[in-house]
């Protein structure tokens, strides 16, 4: 059974967007800065060639690239037009939410809308994925893993970029938030990759009142 993985970029100041994204600013004001990580080396890899990553980020992009299964949120699936019903990564992917969707998912399309919650998107996930990674994206469905400890690693692109504002990846994550244990840091050219293990935190015990 494959991991599951929150990976995402990353500003400085701990965005994953911008201010005011939305369908006709994907990234939010400045945050196409994000990703110029992406296309700043010499070769491809992926599927074309906006994935040409820095010598040093070559294997951190093929492992994103190896994942079996994305699980995503509703707002970043209409903000990204379903990405036309094929995920830049090309696996298939899951969208939670709370609303029926009449495209870019079903037959014809890699996508599938979950509306009965996250642990159903991670068993449907899990199926496709086979013994491959899962990856969870979308600042919102990220959190909700997160509280529920079913991360078991996170791995965060740092760019030195600095938003102000935006989509900040790292709220709401319960009381206490889960514990993280570095295993890697792999520095290259405009982003610094930084791997977690997770580890969910128990709560503190309570006081026996007198």
């Amino acid at each position: 059974m494959g991991e599951v993985v929150v990976g995402l970029t990353m500003s400085l100041d701990g965005f994953i967007a911008g201010p005011n994204d939305g369908p006709g600013n994907p990234l939010g004001d400045g945050g196409a800065r994000l990703f110029d990580w992406w296309s700043a080396g010499p070769e491809r890899v992926g599927p074309d060639d906006r994935f040409r990553p820095p010598t040093a980020s070559r294997d951190v992009v093929a492992e994103m690239f190896s994942c079996g299964a994305i699980i995503t949120g509703r707002r970043t699936f209409d903000i990204a037009g379903g990405w036309g019903g094929r995920h830049p990564i090309g696996a298939p992917f899951f969208v939670l939410t709370h609303r029926p969707i009449d495209r870019h998912v079903g037959p014809g399309a890699d996508g599938t809308a979950v509306m009965d919650g996250i642990h159903s998107a991670l068993a449907q996930a899990r199926a496709a994925a086979g013994d491959r990674p899962i990856s969870v994206g979308a600042a919102d469905v990220a959190q909700q893993y997160l509280r529920a400890g079913l991360v078991n690693r996170i791995v965060i692109n740092l760019v030195p970029v600095l938003l102000g504002g935006g989509v900040r990846l790292f709220d709401n994550l319960g009381d206490p938030p889960p514990r993280l244990e570095s295993q890697r840091v792999v520095a290259s050219d405009g982003v610094t990759h930084l791997y977690y293990r997770v580890h969910r935190s128990q709560a503190p015990p309570q006081r026996a009142r007198s």
